[in-house]
């Protein structure tokens, strides 16, 4: 039987900014992965594709239908899944996903992972409102289910979303199939482990309201409120701790109102205070993902990606889609095939080494910053010097005052990855 104690340690947090809440003309996203310490999350580059029609997609556990064409997206994903934690495209779609209990009880069987969900929408949309159609669509064919941890003891949730491309961005929320959806056209908003979408309901499932009735939980009468009607009665305290952290979150964009960047977006996802930037009960965050996305067409999107756990000690990578993108080696899994523990049944019965060279070479590097305060200092200031020059580079092109060759602008992460892994060896 799938294990779906909302006590078990499991959190995230996704942030958006749109004007005028950004500093500048463009949505800001942004996202913290918290996964299990030790798991590793690798950035994978996946190129547009053309497919044949009828072919079958493998999945985490399940196939599905195969679409003709899909996008290129940059992933940053636990790596032994085929779906993503965070991620965008290159149409400008960035998404993140979130855990989340509610009263419909989580499923036994292996389905989609919200994970998948959030990758197939980027491969197969090119705004956010059609990414939202994309994942309400598949949960609707093929359900969410399936153990979330690679440990043989089973542990599943619900997810929810939260979706941004160049002019806006939606809250996607789901109980089972169920979901309900906001948009979000201006202003600042987050998510955090918990349904946060109240009476503002812009779109939502066509039976979301009978199956509430029918259920007992809504009498049909006044205003319905979907966080209030679908939110487990007695919150467990990991839900009540998500609480917490969603209302420092919210108060972080408050006060950031109107001046928000990538620079405020990285602060919050570092802040320790309000456990946004977590270690805490065997999880901490593993990876951690900003994007800047200009309103203006003819500009390039960036995202800025670490692919190492603690972004108070990671350098953001900026990742631009242009000619020349490629995988970076630095930052990919090992892969073991047909013997992957994720294969093998029962599955998650063995243990792989499942470290990439960028991981390897960071934690050497936290080990060194906790043992020897001189030398960790001297890291940590390499790590802030490859950041502003990554962040001064983007600002230059996004103000068309650096204007290099696509081909130097497509390899612009490869370099930074190189230039951070030379910083650890």
């Amino acid at each position: 039987m799938a294990s779906s104690s909302p006590d078990s340690p499991c959190s995230c947090d996704c942030f958006v900014s749109v004007p005028p809440a950004s500093a500048i003309p463009a949505v800001i996203f942004a996202k913290n992965s918290d996964r299990p310490r030790d798991e590793v999350q690798e950035v994978v580059f996946v190129p547009a594709g053309s497919h044949t029609p009828g072919s079958r997609l493998q999945c985490t556990y399940i196939e599905v239908e195969q679409v003709s064409k899909t996008h290129a997206v940059i992933l940053s994903r636990p790596s032994w899944l085929w779906g993503a934690e965070m991620g965008a495209n290159e149409h400008g779609v960035c998404i993140g996903n979130e855990a989340v209990w509610t009263k419909e009880p989580v499923g036994e069987g292996e389905a989609l992972l919200g994970m998948d969900l959030l990758r197939l929408a980027l491969e197969r949309s090119s705004s956010a409102q059609e990414a939202l159609h994309v994942i309400t669509g598949l949960l609707e064919r093929y359900g969410q289910g399936g153990s979330c941890l690679e440990d043989p003891v089973p542990f599943s949730y619900h997810s929810t979303f939260l979706l941004a491309d160049r002019t806006e961005a939606w809250v996607l929320e789901t109980a089972g199939r169920l979901w309900a959806a906001q948009r979000i056209q201006e202003g600042a908003r987050n998510i955090s482990n918990q349904l946060s979408i109240g009476t503002d309901i812009s779109v939502q499932h066509p039976e979301l309201r009978t199956h509430a009735q029918a259920k007992g939980w809504w009498d049909g009468q006044g205003a319905f409120d979907f966080a209030q009607v679908f939110s487990l009665t007695q919150q467990p305290v990991r839900m009540e701790a998500a609480k917490a952290r969603f209302q420092a979150g919210r108060e972080l964009l408050r006060q950031w109102q109107g001046g928000i960047t990538a620079e405020v977006m990285m602060g919050i996802l570092r802040d320790k205070e309000s456990g946004i930037c977590m270690d805490s009960g065997g999880f901490r965050t593993t990876a951690s993902m900003v994007s800047v996305l200009p309103q203006d067409p003819t500009q390039p999107c960036v995202h800025f990606l670490t692919a190492t756990p603690d972004p108070s000690r990671s350098v953001f990578k900026p990742f631009i889609f242009g000619v020349g993108v490629a995988q970076a080696p630095q930052v990919l899994s090992p892969t073991f095939g047909a013997q992957d523990p994720i294969r093998t049944l029962p599955r998650f019965q063995t243990w792989v080494d499942r470290r990439h060279t960028l991981y390897c070479g960071h934690q050497a590097a936290l080990e060194l910053m906790e043992s020897d305060q001189d030398r960790g200092q001297q890291l940590q200031q390499k790590q802030r010097d490859l950041e502003q020059e990554g962040l001064k580079a983007t600002h230059g092109l996004l103000a068309s005052e650096w204007a290099p060759p696509l081909q130097e602008l497509g390899s612009l992460f490869q370099a930074f990855v190189k230039r951070e892994s030379q910083a650890y060896a």
